[in-house]
């Protein structure tokens, strides 16, 4: 008898043994089908806390939202995107009535007051919300969605869509035909412009009355102008009035305007009044995809050009004009947090002493810059234009590079610069993904 029971004992006690560990093996699988890949690393490193520290959830009856909580950030797994999200910034970015102005779109918590060892107290959350309550009580709620958006694995791979071309890509694309008209009385053909002027760097408008007036007004129509030492609207012929090679006859290699500006202007735009004579003819080429294709052949020259701060000069000492202005930085520009190219500073008129880097340093540099220089030039990159009267051409001057033929005759020129800031302004007002 007494051995009967010892058995059943013993039968019981090794059922009670499978029904925990049959539980503990569903509550991994469990975490497993919702942590997946991050549980099993966070396992690999964490093994002894196993049960320490767990991914929690949101609403029971989805498993939209699951979170895990670190000494300084907070990983969210919100439907197939992994964010990781550090305490203070969480704090910073809190939309509640007393850190936040919907009205004025500006933050009123002061940064500074934030505890830089700032840790949640509780975290909950629903299917579309996470709510945080900090150590003092105070709440702060995000969207998720708004948190995949500006979180910094929710963002895009480029901050600016562009389509990079040479010849053959840009005499393929279709570019809109805008008339003056069209651009001046609706919104949805300078959206139009726009795009294609974004996307491409350079886009023309067709039967603009043939003035200083008309031109100053749909550069109006498209954003502020900037105005510089040149002016707010120049007028000019090949009179040598003002000490650049702009203001002669000679043939123009390609070039960025305004490389001697600490920021050169962002945008421009060339309306020829009149040409009494031959030659004249504006080059233009797509100085990103040559960019992008040293890029790819040779990884270090690009990424010398992106380094090495290089000094651009402009001395004029003509009539009642004295100037001297200096910019300085490399001639490529990125984006740190993703290397996206947004600004060339390319110009072989104006590049002054390189004084900047040791010798060995410049010596790279001048290996990179050739290279640049012969993707620049090839022909294939090229596209020529015959500016008329009436086609007003607006340009990139961060991406395109633009040059000129000889000319004989009588030939004027008018045109300004815009203010970038402005006409991205204006793209997004108008609805333009930015």
């Amino acid at each position: 008898m007494g051995r009967s029971w010892s058995l059943v004992g013993r039968a019981a006690m090794s059922w009670y043994r499978f029904l925990h560990i049959d539980s503990s093996v569903k509550h991994l699988l469990r975490a497993d089908f919702q942590g997946r890949e991050l549980w099993k690393c966070w396992m690999s490193n964490h093994l002894p806390a196993v049960t320490a520290r767990r991914w929690k959830h949101g609403a029971p009856d989805s498993l939209n939202c699951s979170w895990l909580m670190h000494d300084q950030h907070l990983e969210l797994k919100y439907s197939d995107m992994v964010m990781r999200l550090n305490y203070v910034w969480l704090r910073d970015h809190c939309r509640s009535a007393s850190c936040y102005n919907p009205k004025t779109n500006q933050r009123s918590l002061d940064t500074a007051q934030v505890d830089l060892a700032i840790k949640p107290a509780k975290i909950r959350s629903d299917n579309d919300t996470i709510y945080i309550t900090w150590p003092d009580n105070h709440m702060t709620k995000y969207d998720l969605s708004w948190l995949a958006k500006y979180s910094f694995e929710g963002q895009k791979q480029t901050v600016q869509r562009r389509i990079l071309w040479n010849a053959s890509v840009y005499k393929e694309a279709q570019m809109p035909y805008v008339t003056y008209n069209s651009v001046m009385e609706s919104d949805e053909e300078l959206k139009k412009f726009l795009e294609a002027f974004l996307l491409y760097g350079i886009a023309f408008i067709d039967e603009v009355p043939v003035s200083v007036e008309a031109t100053e007004a749909v550069a109006l129509r498209v954003g502020l102008i900037r105005e510089s030492i040149f002016g707010r609207m120049w007028d000019f012929t090949s009179d040598f009035s003002r000490g650049d090679t702009a203001y002669t006859k000679v043939a123009l290699d390609r070039h960025i305007d305004t490389t001697y500006f600490q920021e050169p202007c962002g945008v421009q735009l060339f309306h020829c009044l009149r040409h009494d004579g031959t030659g004249g003819r504006t080059l233009l080429l797509d100085g990103f995809h040559a960019a992008e294709n040293v890029r790819q052949e040779n990884p270090h020259n690009f990424e010398v050009l992106t380094k090495v701060p290089i000094k651009h000069e402009y001395i004029e000492n003509v009539g009642g004009c004295h100037n001297h202005m200096i910019g300085i930085g490399p001639i490529l520009n990125v984006y740190p947090w993703n290397n996206e190219l947004y600004l060339m500073r390319y110009n072989n008129y104006d590049r002054t002493v390189i004084s900047t880097v040791p010798h060995d340093v410049v010596h790279q540099w001048y290996v990179a810059h050739r290279a640049l220089t012969t993707e620049l030039r090839k022909p294939e990159n090229e596209i020529w234009v015959k500016l008329k009267p009436g086609k007003v051409l607006f340009v990139d001057n961060w991406r395109v590079l633009h040059g000129r033929d000889a000319f004989t005759g009588y030939r004027r020129l008018c045109g300004c610069y815009l203010m970038r800031d402005d006409v991205l302004n204006t793209a997004r007002f108008l609805g333009i993904k930015i």
